[in-house]
């Protein structure tokens, strides 16, 4: 039935964060294994491997420190993978700053003392579950990425601890809105049904928000991003930067009862006796983010904004442009307030750092690169650089002091995107030189530039003596212009797909390495199964109906829509005593939060909680209809017309040609 639409919109197509992509491996369809380097690549790899400082092993030494206990075989089974074929040999087939990273990230994984009163589980997720003690039991602070996952790990954890492991979590904290440090919430809760729940501040809007409107397009290519059909071996994914992998289980979400910083950028709250000093950093790392001081430990939790390597100010699967100078600057904030007491630095991934000395020039290493990235790519764009050349240019502005030390190096961010995305922050896509403000759209381009090479073959000749020379980068732009012309050439996609593989063995970034070899393999065997799939209802059902409106725009066919003309409905909900007034107009589907019902063709009166009951999949409106638990008046044609005006997306739609069959 027409009127159904709602809650079969919903349902099939919703796709929320990107860190839903947590059934990472679990329908791959093809044995995928890859090839050997080339010579240049080999050659390219050993010659960063000469510029790289081994001798500073002090991160593993603090990867390694403060070992309570490893994890048994059951909870290591928690692990997304294996990744028993890392080894302290560097294969050719990686570059060796991300192998380096691969190997710190395999340190021994379990329960570990942060300091007193001070626990970490680290290993089961991309992210670290913490434990504090306060007066009565335990405060737990992020709690992973998925249900599974938290349970097993702070079972695990009361199971080892040194003492007090039969006290109960009185409090959970989510330092920030990003899935892998609240998507293990339902599971804390199920086990400590009494616990109190805080987060940063305006988190579930943050949440429930991001990535949403954008949502198909951004799994699609987080599949990219997260290698999510590449198999984890030596021509595979070796690290997620972050650390290992994402857990596989539910994503779940437990809105706060209380959310810090709304009245300010400071405030400094007792949770079950523990004093703790909040300062919000919302619009770095994340839209809605938080770093904790506890004064009578000396402990600085740092969220998301250091771990060992540099972060992403643009994350290549798509979301908004973060603030690189806001981040330095709140770094330089957490070292002004904290700087001269803190003893030990612990986050949301990495292991901690210890002794106030170290802590500094970590903090002032990670401040001044992050400072770095937005400075002198506005330098270089205020002498000129465009966007294109911009990534190249800023890596002759590194420091040594900054290129010595691991923990600046781009495993997940990478010099070259976030100096375009700060560009872009700034300036946007266009670098004003005029061949580039309105170019042909890709496929037509690809044509001309096939034919201006002469024709494919003449491109493909030419494209074999660069590949044999090594010129990568430019054999890829060549290639994908004959590609693009003509996807049935097998002879240009075969040697594109051996062209990004090199590209990908040599590239530091995690994030590269894969959207380069998840490029080759769907060049060679086509689109496989096994990409992110949606959140879980559990945190779908927290989006108000605004939010969820708009989404339903996103997915108006303008030219359908307009042949309706205008169609006003009111969406009220009784038990939240809202009215949600919408048109569809012109070919645009609008929504408006009004104080009274508005003359409308129809009236959809629905309960919140049984929209949400819809998105969690428990009922559909048809059955709320039939029962009486909704109503639909006036004219319910109307309703059809929004329905018959609206797409579903196609989850897995082409980035690279798919092979001719």
């Amino acid at each position: 039935m027409k009127q159904t639409f709602i809650a079969i919109s919903i349902m099939s197509v919703f796709s929320f964060n990107v860190l839903a992509a947590q059934h990472e491996h679990d329908h791959i369809t093809v044995h995928y294994q890859g090839k050997e380097a080339t010579e240049h690549t080999i050659a390219h790899n050993k010659a960063i491997a000469e510029t790289l400082n081994f001798a500073d092993t002090r991160a593993f030494e603090q990867s390694s420190k403060n070992l309570v206990a490893k994890f048994d075989k059951a909870t290591a089974e928690i692990l997304r993978a294996e990744f028993a074929f890392i080894s302290d040999e560097i294969p050719d087939s990686v570059n060796p700053s991300l192998y380096r990273q691969a190997q710190l990230n395999m340190v021994p994984n379990g329960l570990y003392k942060v300091s007193e009163g001070i626990y970490q589980v680290r290993g089961t997720d991309l992210s670290n579950l913490t434990l504090i003690r306060s007066d009565n039991g335990w405060i737990a602070y992020d709690v992973l990425l998925t249900k599974e996952a938290a349970k097993a790990s702070l079972k695990f954890a009361l199971k080892n601890l040194p003492k007090d492991g039969d006290l109960p979590v009185v409090a959970m904290i989510y330092s920030h809105s990003h899935a892998d440090h609240f998507g293990g919430s339902r599971g804390v809760q199920e086990m400590f049904p009494n616990v109190k729940v805080y987060g940063s501040d305006n988190i579930t809007k943050e949440i429930v928000d991001e990535n949403v409107l954008a949502g198909n397009a951004m799994s699609r290519r987080a599949a990219y991003q997260y290698g999510a059909t590449l198999g984890k071996h030596d021509h595979g994914i070796v690290d997620a930067a972050l650390g290992k992998g994402l857990s596989k289980g539910e994503i779940t979400y437990v809105a706060p009862d209380y959310t810090l910083n709304g009245e300010g950028k400071w405030e400094t709250l007792t949770i079950d006796g523990l004093e703790m000093v909040f300062m919000d950093a919302s619009g770095t790392e994340a839209e809605s983010e938080m770093i904790t001081y506890i004064p009578s430990k000396k402990a600085l939790w740092t969220g998301e904004l250091t771990y060992q390597g540099m972060h992403n100010i643009y994350t290549l699967r798509g979301a908004k442009v973060r603030d690189a100078l806001k981040w330095s600057k709140d770094i330089n904030e957490m070292i002004n307030a904290f700087g001269q007491d803190v003893e030990v630095l612990f986050a949301s991934h990495s292991a901690p750092v210890w002794g106030n000395q170290e802590i500094n020039a970590f903090l002032r290493l990670q401040r001044d690169n992050y400072g770095l990235v937005h400075n002198q790519t506005l330098r270089l764009a205020n002498d000129g650089v465009g966007i294109q050349d911009i990534g190249d240019a800023i890596q002759d502005t590194i420091p040594e002091s900054i290129y010595n030390a691991w923990h600046t190096n781009g495993y997940h961010g990478t010099y070259s995107h976030n100096a375009k995305a700060v560009y872009n922050k700034y300036l946007g896509y266009f670098d004003m030189n005029p061949a580039n403000l309105n170019p042909l759209p890709t496929k037509q381009e690809s044509a001309k530039f096939v034919e201006y090479m002469g024709g494919a073959d003449a491109a493909i000749k030419r494209a074999k003596d660069d590949y044999a020379q090594g010129e990568y980068r430019f054999v890829a732009t060549a290639l994908n212009k004959v590609v693009m012309a003509e996807p049935e050439n097998d002879a240009a996609r075969q040697l594109l797909a051996d062209t990004y593989e090199q590209l990908g063995y040599q590239a530091e970034g995690a994030g590269w390495r894969n959207i380069y070899l998840t490029g080759a393999q769907e060049l060679r065997v086509g689109i496989q199964a096994g990409a992110p799939k949606t959140a879980s209802a559990d945190v779908i059902s927290e989006m108000d109906m605004p939010t969820l409106f708009d989404f339903l725009a996103v997915k108006i066919d303008s030219l359908k829509a307009a042949k309706h003309g205008l169609v006003k409905m009111n969406v009220i909900t009784p038990d939240t005593k809202d009215i949600l007034y919408i048109e569809l107009s012109n070919g645009n589907l609008s929504n408006a939060v009004v104080d009274k019902e508005q003359a409308a063709d129809a009236n959809l009166i629905v309960n919140k909680s049984d929209v949400n009951r819809i998105l969690l999949g428990q009922v559909t409106l048809k059955e709320l209809l039939a029962n009486g638990d909704a109503k639909l008046t006036g004219d319910t044609s109307a309703f059809g017309k929004i329905a018959e005006s609206m797409v579903e997306f196609n989850p897995a739609f082409e980035i690279v040609p798919t092979p001719v069959h």
